[in-house]
């Protein structure tokens, strides 16, 4: 009998130490939403995909084949400069790094390498499967193709480097569309949502889930396309947000939900 209690009590202390070893379960998504503080009119023409600062000038690149272009100037203002893509380039995400602004395109599998200060287009580069948004983080291009995969790139070649999945516990991300990458962070536009995650480069996972319902009114909204859109203002932790076809542009700032 002596025997039996000792193995039974020892049973019970391993299952117990087991029980203790069990890593703790991931934390949820910070719940935020926009609060907005401005606006500013934008193009009802522009089909945006992608939308970024560098410095103070604001670029945007739109989509649609035959229709698409990028435009370069002060926000809220005539663009000092557009530069069109020729039918059939369906323009997709851009991003500023250095001397270079890169523009994906969605299905023609290629990335256009310009000039950002006139927007002329330098090379084009080919790249495997679709190309929805884009960003820079250090010296790294970060590349969405719709999914929950965030790609990242060499910057000269273009050349995939590595990549991570959008995910919170054992639920990915998808329909990842355009990108922002501010704060360490990477900001993604959930494609047919007015939700924006953000994700941790390193280990893809989302740290926070962003409510931007609400921005257009039901009128404004019935003539306009998706939310589309986020760029960090430099020095400020404010976003501008976009969309496809809308009549405005966000100022905003994210607080708790």
């Amino acid at each position: 009998m002596r025997s039996l209690l000792v193995t039974t009590l020892a049973i019970v202390l391993t299952l117990t130490g087991c029980a203790a070893a069990k890593p703790p379960s991931a934390p949820s998504p910070e719940k935020l939403r926009v609060e907005v503080l401005g606006t500013l009119p934008h193009d009802t023409s522009a089909f945006t995909e992608g939308l970024e600062f560098a410095g103070e000038t604001l670029y945007e690149g739109t989509g649609l084949a035959g229709k698409s272009f990028v435009t370069a100037g002060a926000p809220g203002q005539r663009p000092r400069v557009r530069a069109d893509l020729p039918a059939p380039l369906f323009g997709e995400g851009i991003t500023v790094l250095g001397p270079a602004l890169w523009q994906l395109t969605w299905q023609d599998g290629v990335a256009i390498e310009r000039d950002p200060a006139t927007l002329a287009e330098r090379r084009r580069v080919p790249y495997q499967g679709e190309g929805w948004g884009l960003c820079h983080l250090g010296d790294e291009l970060v590349m969405s193709d719709g999914s929950s995969k965030l790609t990242f790139r060499d910057p000269r070649t273009f050349a995939e480097t590595h990549s991570v999945t959008a995910h919170a516990g054992t639920r990915a991300y998808g329909s990842l569309n355009e990108l922002e990458c501010a704060g360490g962070a990477v900001y993604a536009n959930v494609f047919q949502t007015d939700r924006i995650v953000r994700i941790d480069p390193a280990t893809g996972v989302v740290t926070a889930e962003i409510d931007a319902s609400g921005l257009l009114t039901e009128a404004e909204r019935a003539l306009a396309d998706v939310l589309n859109g986020i760029a960090a203002i430099p020095g400020t932790g404010e976003f501008l947000l976009a969309g496809k076809l809308w009549p405005k542009t966000f100022r905003v700032k994210l607080v708790p939900a």
